[in-house]
């Protein structure tokens, strides 16, 4: 359940959405109407046309670090051009984030959750040396509550916890001579590779589960239950199945140490005894081991259920999934912040035009957006959309609108 929302960059209304409610607003005639129509349209174009080159980039430099490539490479690059195209994409996959309006997980905040106890009871050991980069971003903040069950469901209690609505992460591996330095055979992943993942609603606490090689260990309690049961159960085996077989022991340890001169004759009912007493003991380890590794592959099946749910998209799929974020985001603050200068009768300073959007947003859906007033700005400005006076700004008239997006859209492809 959800009992707190934080101010967020992000949106949480479609672009198509916030195109309608702005000509519901009845604040255009009909003719403005089709023409903010058209406008919108326009202008989704032009930076739909913009985020496809981004595409391009950051399809070309990551390709040497695909670990899920199905294309072969013409030519190796050598590691200087290598390095180039990985700054390249760390970059331009940066901007895209920000762009989108996910937020950079900071160090405080990671290390908080790996001190945390995880919501689904589960203990996970991550091996950071294993990594020359890693970088957390999330987006959509928020407080839940939930109650999670305990002992075996005999008790219930409400657990508080921060919840991210998105995580991408980002982890390049090193490369394979420090693992061959340290004579370590890696499976589960590839030395020197990027790996790219997009995940949903996940709590703060168990951002750790999201490493990729992130190992199960066993909790203190669950050893102390697994201990305990081995403990009772060897007891009782000890008295009820290895009591005869323990005394013919006894006898010749003592007879063989001198400390009873008593001499023991080990026959074929000793042989039988001693052999039935060492079948039982060893069923005995063998069941506690196949418990001890069951409930080891309960815990990892948990780890593996919690994430099948969670994951939305790895590696090449994510900048894609991205890309359209970013694409709807920025869409939808240029739109808002274009058609409040366009509806309002004087110029007006980014404060009061950001002040004015997220009232809107707060009286209209009860939402508490952190709109970017800045970043809307500076789109409309360099599309020309948008003038510039003295601090304050102002949008041009529609049909000026439409001819500058039609004509800058024209001269997209100039090759004379």
């Amino acid at each position: 359940m959800l009992i707190n929302s934080q101010k967020d960059r992000f949106i949480p209304i479609r672009k198509a959405d916030v195109v309608q409610a702005c000509i519901n607003e009845n604040q255009l005639s009909d003719e403005q109407k089709q023409q903010f129509s058209s406008f919108c349209q326009l202008l989704v174009s032009t930076l739909h046309f913009e985020y496809h080159q981004k595409l391009e980039i950051l399809k070309d430099n990551y390709a040497p670090f695909d670990p899920n490539s199905d294309t072969i490479a013409i030519a190796a690059d050598n590691p200087q051009i290598l390095q180039q195209k990985q700054q390249q994409f760390s970059n331009t996959f940066i901007q895209v984030l920000n762009a989108a309006n996910f937020e950079k997980v900071t160090e405080t905040d990671l290390q908080e959750a790996l001190n945390e106890e995880s919501l689904f009871k589960v203990r996970l050991a991550v091996e950071f040396d294993d990594f020359a980069e890693v970088v957390f971003y999330r987006r959509g903040e928020q407080q839940r509550t939930e109650v999670l069950s305990k002992f075996w469901g005999l008790k219930k209690q409400q657990v508080n916890f921060t919840n991210y609505d998105k995580v991408a992460v980002y982890i390049k591996f090193k490369d394979a001579d420090y693992f061959s330095k340290i004579n370590r055979q890696v499976n589960n992943f590839e030395p020197g590779s990027t790996v790219i993942k997009l995940f949903q609603n996940i709590p703060k606490a168990d951002l750790e589960m999201l490493f990729p090689n992130s190992e199960v260990r066993m909790r203190t309690i669950d050893k102390a239950i697994i201990g305990g049961s081995a403990v009772v159960g060897g007891a009782v085996v000890l008295v009820t199945k290895l009591g005869a077989s323990l005394v013919l022991l006894g006898t010749l340890i003592s007879y063989w140490l001198g400390l009873s001169n008593k001499e023991v004759t080990i026959g074929s009912q000793q042989l039988v005894v001693l052999g039935a007493g060492l079948g039982v003991l060893g069923g005995f380890i063998f069941k506690e081991w196949t418990k001890f590794k069951n409930r080891k592959l309960s815990f990892m099946k948990a780890l593996t259920d919690n994430l099948y749910f969670k994951n939305l998209d790895n590696n090449s799929g994510v900048f894609h999934h991205l890309i359209d974020s970013a694409e709807e985001e920025e869409c939808k603050e240029a739109i808002l912040a274009y058609y409040f200068l366009l509806t309002k009768a004087s110029p007006m300073t980014s404060g009061e035009l950001d002040k004015c959007i997220e009232t809107w947003f707060f009286e209209k859906f009860n939402l508490n957006v952190d709109f970017e007033i800045e970043d809307a700005l500076a789109k409309l400005v360099r599309l020309g959309l948008v003038i510039l006076v003295e601090q304050s700004y102002s949008a041009v008239p529609l049909q000026q609108g439409l001819n500058i997006l039609d004509k800058n859209w024209d001269q997209l492809f100039m090759f004379s």
